[in-house]
């Protein structure tokens, strides 16, 4: 077997399920085309990782590269979803100091927040809804952080979301061909 054999073998994986953790969250997203594109991508190159390893199976070195090609590929995948943040993002946040308005704190930054008040255990809370964009999720964490660190969050994957400037349609990947094929109408 060729030296360069488990190397090719090995960055073939890490492509194909890098691609392929990414194609899954294009899926779940609504990025249709993009996910049917990065499929294609991904089967072709498993395709000849895996021909490879079939080809070489009686050399350990060559299983070694296809499998952990395939550990590597799940932390690149989750490394460039996490960049991505594609998708949206339900926040709430309950309160119960008085002092803090967590949702004029919100809308001062831009976010459409529905705010309602309730009772918890210990009194009077208020519980604020906005729906962000994912990427903007480290900010609004951040806010709370500083201004209302006793608040209580839970966020929530959205499905879909309309009619709200903060949440926008407007495709991530701009106004090129691709960008107009992946955003969902």
């Amino acid at each position: 077997m060729p030296w360069f054999i488990p190397i090719l073998i090995f960055f073939a994986r890490v492509c194909d399920v890098s691609l392929g953790t990414v194609r899954t969250i294009l899926m779940i997203t609504g990025h249709r085309a993009l996910a049917v594109v990065l499929g294609i991508a991904e089967v072709t190159i498993w395709i000849l990782a895996v021909g490879g390893v079939m080809k070489y199976l009686s050399y350990p070195l060559a299983v070694v590269a296809y499998a952990g090609g395939f550990g590597a590929g799940v932390l690149i995948g989750m490394l460039i979803e996490e960049k991505l943040a594609l998708g949206y993002r339900m926040v709430r946040v309950v309160s119960r100091v008085a002092d803090v308005d967590v949702s004029g704190l919100l809308r001062s930054e831009g976010y459409r927040v529905t705010r309602v008040e309730g009772s918890g255990m210990m009194g009077p809370v208020e519980i604020a809804f906005t729906v962000i964009r994912r990427k903007q999720l480290s900010h609004v964490r951040k806010l709370m952080k500083e201004h209302a660190p006793e608040a209580f969050l839970s966020v929530e994957r959205v499905e879909a979301a309309q009619n709200g400037h903060a949440v926008a349609t407007d495709s991530r990947f701009g106004k090129s061909l691709l960008g107009r094929m992946v955003v969902r109408k």
